[in-house]
């Protein structure tokens, strides 16, 4: 079982959801999103996981690297409604993640209007 994902971007911040499970087998895959939401836009990355049924170790991992790779580019990285079989625990040196209850609350939190967004998705 794999992942499939979907990235928007409204104004300045970008909102990929992440659906399946992130496992071993779909750490590939959520680091190739990650890669196309590094190369489209520049504002915060909410991660919303709404529709993860659950993940691994791995998974968590990949998260975590994915907040690396994003400060990296000067961006942070939120998480939005994750799974219910664990929380995040990020390593030292990680940057903060701040987790939202789910994608409202985040979208809340910065103070955005729903526009028309421009999309990418798994084919």
């Amino acid at each position: 079982m794999t992942i499939e994902w979907c990235y928007t971007v409204e104004q300045d911040l970008g909102i990929l959801s992440v659906s399946g499970y992130l496992g071993p087998d779909a750490v590939h895959r959520f680091a190739g999103a990650v890669g196309w939401v590094v190369g489209r836009g520049s504002g915060p990355v909410i991660v919303a996981l709404t529709e993860l049924r659950r993940w691994s170790a791995e998974g968590q991992l990949a998260i975590i690297e994915a907040a690396q790779r994003l400060a990296e580019a000067g961006r942070s990285l939120e998480l939005a409604a994750i799974p219910a079989d664990g929380s995040l625990v990020p390593a030292g040196d990680c940057p903060s993640i701040p987790v939202h209850a789910d994608l409202a609350g985040a979208l809340a939190a910065h103070n955005r209007r729903h526009g028309e967004p421009r999309q990418g998705r798994t084919e």
